[in-house]
């Protein structure tokens, strides 16, 4: 063969090479952090930006040499890069941080992370400095024996400021979603309401409920995980699990009586997300997979 034509068979060869794995790194999950301690438990946008995301993310971790909060900046098509948070140093360590929410405002500086036995800490983040100050410790309302919470979400709905939280529920036994108004004058929710929830997907060792998320017109996305140890394997789903709603001046929930799954993984557990809107935006969703660490993925967004 002439070294011409070889020459044009390996050119081609390396460009259908080169397409493949442009589109095998579109559609790749991108690690963040390697180990048990970095893995997402909650996550929430800081900032958003033409090329670049922000988000403050949650570790569950139980230990005092253990980190609670990060940020994590996604710019373009390369790595996540990690930025360690200090607790604030006059403050008890929190114990089990599993969930993660913005507070709806303009300056998307307050957050609300809450810990798996319902113990909430309203905290401010100085974007400048990058430092965390606590602004108020609460409990969620009508908390029992044996609740475990792995969710919570805020969002202004009609004008008014919802918040939807969720125990996690296991194997046969059903989440369980609750619902409430906020008052932030008084740091205060006001339970509205609970259902319980099962997931079709995954089965076995799932957990119904590993993160919720509302919209601005009451649409409820949560994420539901299955977990066999540290060594996996792991799945994990996303759905819309129902809509939030006012009745004159109550709230309402109606539940998707045929859950869909929008978004299936064999691989990972995911345990965090978060709702980009715009061009750039999309579903972001974070892992805890244990051993393996933490991995982000963005759902429908410009990879």
């Amino acid at each position: 063969m002439p070294r011409f034509l070889k020459l044009i068979i390996n050119i081609v060869v390396l460009s259908a090479l080169l397409l493949i794995s442009q589109q095998v790194w579109a559609q790749d999950w991108r690690p963040v952090r390697g180990g048990i301690p970095f893995g997402i438990s909650g996550m929430a946008l800081i900032e958003q930006q033409s090329n670049s995301l922000d988000f403050l993310i949650a570790h569950d971790n139980k230990q005092k040499n253990q980190g609670r909060l990060a940020i994590i900046s996604i710019k373009g098509k390369n790595q996540p890069e990690y930025l360690p948070l200090n607790w604030p140093n006059n403050i008890e360590l929190p114990i089990d941080l599993e969930a993660l929410t913005s507070v709806p405002e303009k300056t998307k500086s307050s957050f609300i992370a809450l810990t798996s036995s319902g113990k909430a800490y309203y905290i401010r983040l100085e974007p400048a400095n990058k430092t965390i100050s606590l602004i108020k410790e609460f409990n969620l309302p009508g908390i029992i024996q044996g609740n475990n919470f792995e969710a919570f979400g805020l969002q202004n709905i009609e004008s008014k400021l919802v918040a939807i939280w969720g125990h996690r529920g296991e194997g046969e036994q059903p989440a369980t979603i609750f619902w409430g108004m906020f008052d932030l004058a008084k740091y205060q929710i006001t339970l509205a309401g609970s259902a319980n929830l099962k997931v079709p997907f995954p089965s076995g060792n799932v957990r119904h409920i590993s993160d919720i998320k509302v919209d601005p017109v009451g649409i409820v996305y949560i994420t539901s995980t299955s977990d066999a140890g540290d060594d996996g394997p792991f799945q994990s789903a996303v759905y819309v699990a129902g809509h939030l709603g006012f009745r004159g001046n109550k709230i309402a929930w109606r539940q998707n009586p045929q859950l869909v799954p929008l978004y299936r993984s064999d691989y990972h557990k995911i345990e965090g997300m978060e709702l980009v809107p715009g061009a750039e935006g999309g579903l972001i969703i974070g892992t805890d997979d244990e051993n393996l660490g933490s991995y982000v993925y963005i759902l429908g967004g410009n990879s």
